[in-house]
């Protein structure tokens, strides 16, 4: 849901498949002018019909734009808005 095929246009902009260990864990990363970053979903499974799932987010900002956009996106909240979205979608689609 959140990877596919990196050459298809329809993919989530910006990530790439880092490394999968099904079904337990997917990581992915991405970079662009004023940061690196990298998205790791780890998946428990919590018995019949239940998974657990947890987010991480790294990111680095380097130099003064990369600090200046680490304010708009990460101290405005709307990182913490998106990942939220991003997890209920997936719960969604379970």
């Amino acid at each position: 849901m959140v990877c596919t095929d990196p050459d298809d246009p329809s993919a989530p902009r910006g990530f790439a498949l880092d490394s999968a260990d099904a079904p337990a864990r997917l990581a992915l990363s991405g970079r662009h002018w004023f940061s690196r970053y990298a998205l790791i979903f780890e998946l428990d499974d919590e018995g019949p019909d239940r998974t657990r799932i947890r987010a991480q987010s790294w990111g680095e900002f380097p130099g003064l734009h990369g600090r200046l956009y680490r304010a708009l996106v990460i101290g405005s909240g709307g990182h913490r808005v998106v990942v939220r979205r991003l997890l209920r979608q997936i719960a969604d689609a379970a």
